[in-house]
């Protein structure tokens, strides 16, 4: 009888190391991910829940914490290896990361990813949007800032090329259709142009879409504009406008000629909102991305200017 017991407690306690851990605040990215990391969980305990009724541990084997098979997906990690690493600014780099053969992500537009990042013992999860056309193939680049105290940074920052990092999604995305919108207004601040860069590609690259584009990019200064080449080739486009806001540059004076009639210095404020929204040619339907405190401003700003909520969308 005491064998058996002891058999039962080795048992249970074979049952516990194989339980679900609850995820910790910092793993969760708080973008709104479907499923999140806690359904993930919930779903993961739900069958530990029934292979340990039923004592059958086969039915684990569907478990899968992350994968190698280079195959983004929501519910599980998959390991992809950094092939490139270029700073871009002081705090900003654009970072490379190969698919197998020719395969491409595949994502809608806007969509974004998340990273998963260990740090002193602590896992910690963030949602980056790649930058890369969505037709990439054998590739896919992430734009990201990193900050000085930042957990993820701190990760990120060690990476070189050839090391392997874990992604799971796509999540969220802007439901975009060409021709749908007589003109889209970009707001970025930062990092925030990340979603709009595949958009505007997109448009671009479709010889039968006429939407009209004006992007707003926020930085502190002309240094600190982010994939500037890029921007420059897009602006060439008859139907896309790109106006930059620099909140530290005092003149614009010191600028290239060519951004300088494009060129607001300070902030966007009430006022710049209603001159940049009067001269867009249609009508716009706004996209709006960077800090909390930036999105409450602008969606402040465009109801100054007239245009409600039901006109924006804010990644």
């Amino acid at each position: 009888l005491q064998a058996m017991s002891a058999n039962e407690s080795a048992s249970e306690e074979d049952w516990l190391a194989l339980r679900p851990q609850e995820p910790s605040p910092s793993q969760c990215c708080g973008s709104g991910c479907k499923p999140c990391i806690y359904d993930v969980y919930e779903k993961e305990l739900a069958q530990w829940e029934r292979a340990k009724a039923m004592q059958d541990k086969s039915l684990l084997m569907g478990k899968k914490e992350q994968s190698n098979n280079s195959e983004l997906n929501p519910d599980t990690f998959t390991a992809f290896s950094v092939s490139s690493v270029e700073q871009l600014t002081e705090d900003t780099y654009q970072y490379k990361f190969e698919l197998p053969g020719n395969s491409s992500l595949r994502l809608s537009l806007g969509q974004h990813i998340v990273l998963r990042g260990v740090v002193n013992g602590l896992e910690v999860q963030r949602a980056y949007t790649p930058i890369s056309p969505r037709n990439a193939e054998g590739y896919f680049e992430v734009l990201i800032k990193c900050y000085e105290a930042g957990l993820m940074s701190q990760y990120i920052k060690t990476w070189k090329r050839g090391d392997v990092v874990f992604w799971r999604g796509p999540f969220g995305g802007f439901p975009y259709q060409p021709n749908k919108h007589g003109e889209l207004l970009m707001l970025a601040s930062g990092t925030g142009l990340a979603p709009m860069i595949p958009i505007l590609q997109s448009i671009a690259d479709d010889e039968e879409d006429e939407t009209f584009v004006t992007l707003v990019g926020c930085f502190p200064t002309f240094d600190k504009i982010y994939l500037k080449p890029l921007l420059q080739d897009l602006a060439r486009y008859w139907n896309i406008r790109i106006f930059y806001v620099l909140s530290q540059e005092t003149s614009l004076e010191k600028l290239p000629w060519s951004y300088q009639e494009n060129t607001y210095t300070g902030r966007l404020n009430e006022d710049l909102m209603k001159t940049i929204v009067n001269s867009c040619r249609r009508k716009p339907f706004v996209l709006i991305c960077g800090s909390s405190a930036f999105n409450e401003d602008m969606s402040r700003y465009l109801k100054a200017a007239g245009i409600e909520e039901d006109s924006c969308f804010v990644f």
